[in-house]
Formats: structure tokens, C-alpha cells, sequence
């Protein structure tokens, strides 16, 4: 759980950003949920390398010295998240680290790394099979190994190559679609696979919320603790969905186990965001024990399909660690509705199975019991109804 530069910011940001949202993770009591590392997504260094080879901080953008920004994070109580790229340059042009990886490794731990984000651009054409995947990707998880820090490493490399089947060797989390943008539904030319295409040969960005869910719905059983299957960041509190969506998205990245990673401004945030980010029902389903992701179980079309041609109704439904049960209802068409589902539907279509023979009471994560009043919200955010400290 985190929070990244790059939704909000793209590659236009500074140390003053940095340190804006470093804050607020601590002020607004991020942190201490869980919210705890601080990614600097691309543009963190000068476009060429040292003459031994070495990367170069960016001068412009840290006038203060990457050591000193660091030092401020950990003093925090904060994580320090790199990014790079395992080809020839990252996504924004900077040096990448394709035959670089101990030289690479070596710096990001002098400065006090302890997450890599690990993209897959440029990559001289090292794909197209698991195995050249798999051996790109290898590369930097030993390089990271043998370094005197143990670093999170964040695999990125948008679904290419299956990595569902090969990177819980060498990684702790891997991509499993291109990049998300802040739309539920919205179909775009730069995601040019469906929702139900779970493996895309050219697998895009502006990938809709939709979109990622129906790909993740074929890759079951993948998770595991220490390893999760990566939806891509959040976009809670950037705009571009409604409340009931924006809901729908953080419950069931939560539930499906992908890292919880804000891409917003966390000094622009609306008490309807905050509240949402902060639900500890929905937060508890992520950091279940069990490490188990929700799985679809049914898909019923719909009359009323929305402007984009989605008229259906799903349940989801999987396994916490003390044997309750999660179970999502999804209601992706144009109309508000009343789903009525059966206990054989939410555990699989078997009739047969135990669950479904069961009694069970029903916790809404959702009610009112455990979402933040708007008004509540409102004073944590205009400060002056405090829920954590700077200095941790």
C-alpha cells in the first residue's frame, strides 16, 4: 500500500510534491493504515548516466539531494519507491536499466530504496516468450538480492508474457494488464483488447476499470502472500468516476488483493474520496491473512446497456482467513437495480457445495456503521479534526 507520482502528476513533479504528499499520508492518517510507501514513478534522475555508468539524481527536481528527501520519508515512518525500466530507456525516455541491474540496484540502495516499480518499455524486443520475460525480469530481482537492502519488487510489465505463471519466483508483485485510467466503463483505441481477452498481445493503456476486472476474473488462484497479481494504481480522487464507482473499484481491488496504490493529489481530495480510501471494512479484506482473491463466479446480461454497450450483472465471491466469505454484486448496465442471487450462485453454481447449504450473516462494508461521515471528513481534511502526527 502506497502512493505513486505518476497518475496525478505524470512526470512533472518536484521534491515540494513529494513532500506535500509524504505529508498528508502522515497528517490525514494514511500511514498508519498501511499507506506507507512513497513511489517516485519515472523522472527521477538526469537523462544520462555518469561516466562510470552510474545513474544521476535530478538536480532540477531535487534541489534538497535525493539523500535529504529520503532521510525526511523514513524519519516518517515512509517507504522510498524507485522506478526504472527493464529495457534500454523507462517510458519517459530516462535511462533504463537493462544491463545495468547491479549498477542500479547498487545506487537505489545507497540512497535508501525499499520499493522498485520495474517497467517494461524499450525493452530491445526481450519478449514474446515467458522464458525471455522471465530472464529480463530475473536480472534485476538478483541484482536487487544481493544488495545490503531487502527492496519490494513491483513488476511492470502490463500482462506481457503471462507473468501470472512465472514471477512469484523472482518478484513480490506483477502487472497483470496495460494502464488504467480513470474511467469505469469507457472503451479506448489504446486498450485494444476486451474485458474477457485476459491475455492481450499488445495489451495498451487507458485501460477502464471494467476492462482490468474482466481480464483479472480468468486469472484465478495466482496470489499468494508474499505475491499478488497487480490491477495497477487507483484512481480514487482523481475525477474521473462517480462516488458509487469509485467504490466499486477500491472494493474490488481489495478484494482481488492488488496493491493498494493512490495515484491522486492527496491535498485535493473530497471528503467522498477520503472516506473512501480510508474504509477499514474494505482495508481488512485487503490485508487479509490468506492472501486469497475473490473469484467471478456469474455473468448475467442485462436489457439496458450503458452508452458504451456493458449490460450485465456479476457475483464475485471468495474465501478470509476465518472462513467468512467476501461477496460482491456488481451491476455494470445503465440502471439502478435490485440483484437477487442465490447462495448456489455466490459459491459457484454447485449446489451441493457446503457454503451454500449454510446460514450466514451479512455485514454491509459499505453501511453506514463503517464509512466516515461527510462532516467528519471534512474537518480531518481542513485540519481541524486531527488523526495523526508528522514525526510518527
Amino acid at each position: 500500500m502506497g502512493w505513486d507520482t505518476y497518475n496525478a502528476y505524470g512526470l512533472d513533479y518536484n521534491e515540494t510534491i513529494i513532500a506535500t504528499n509524504a505529508e498528508n499520508l502522515v497528517n490525514l492518517g494514511f500511514r498508519d493504515l498501511g499507506y506507507n510507501v512513497v513511489i517516485f514513478d519515472d523522472a527521477m534522475t538526469e537523462r544520462n548516466r555518469s561516466e562510470n555508468g552510474s545513474l544521476i539524481e535530478n538536480a532540477a527536481k531535487f534541489p534538497s539531494g535525493l539523500a535529504t528527501i529520503v532521510d525526511t520519508l523514513h524519519r516518517d515512518g515512509l517507504y522510498f519507491g524507485v522506478y526504472s525500466s527493464a529495457g534500454r530507456f523507462t517510458c519517459g525516455g530516462y535511462p533504463g536499466s537493462l544491463g545495468y541491474e547491479t549498477i542500479d540496484a547498487e545506487w537505489w540502495s545507497s540512497l535508501g530504496a525499499d520499493y522498485l516499480k520495474y517497467d517494461n518499455c524499450y525493452n530491445e524486443g526481450l519478449s514474446g516468450t515467458p522464458k525471455l520475460s522471465q530472464d529480463r525480469y530475473a536480472a534485476m530481482s538478483n541484482a536487487l538480492n544481493s544488495t545490503s537492502r531487502q527492496i519490494t519488487y513491483s513488476l511492470c510489465n502490463w500482462g506481457d508474457d503471462k507473468p501470472w505463471e512465472w514471477a512469484s519466483t523472482i518478484s513480490n508483485s506483477a502487472r497483470m494488464s496495460g494502464d488504467i485510467a480513470d474511467t469505469f466503463d469507457m472503451p479506448t483505441s489504446s486498450c485494444p483488447c476486451g474485458p474477457d481477452e485476459y491475455y492481450c498481445q499488445l495489451p495498451g493503456y487507458g485501460c477502464s476499470v471494467v476492462n482490468i476486472l474482466g481480464k483479472a476474473s480468468h486469472i484465478t488462484s495466482k496470489n499468494q502472500p508474499g505475491y499478488w497479481n497487480d490491477l495497477d494504481m487507483l484512481e480514487v480522487g482523481n475525477g474521473g468516476m462517480d462516488y458509487e464507482e469509485n467504490k466499486l473499484h477500491f472494493s474490488m481491488w481489495a478484494a482481488i488483493k492488488s496493491p493498494l496504490i493512490m495515484g491522486n493529489k492527496l491535498d485535493k481530495l473530497s471528503p467522498e474520496d477520503y472516506a473512501i480510501l480510508l474504509n477499514p471494512a474494505v482495508l481488512a479484506i485487503s490485508q487479509d491473512p490468506s492472501g486469497s482473491a475473490i473469484q467471478r463466479r456469474l455473468v448475467r446480461q442485462v436489457d439496458d446497456t450503458d452508452e458504451y454497450g456493458f449490460g450485465e450483472v456479476q457475483v464475485w465471491s471468495g474465501s478470509l482467513n476465518n472462513s467468512d466469505q467476501v461477496v460482491a454484486f456488481l451491476n455494470v448496465a445503465n440502471a439502478s437495480r435490485t440483484m437477487t442471487f442465490s447462495l448456489v450462485d455466490v459459491f459457484g453454481g454447485i449446489r451441493t457445495t457446503e457454503n451454500a447449504q449454510k446460514s450466514w450473516d451479512l455485514f454491509d462494508v459499505w453501511g453506514n456503521e463503517t464509512v466516515m461521515a461527510n462532516d467528519v471528513a471534512s474537518q480531518v481534511l481542513n485540519g481541524t479534526l486531527a488523526v495523526g502526527n508528522a514525526t510518527g
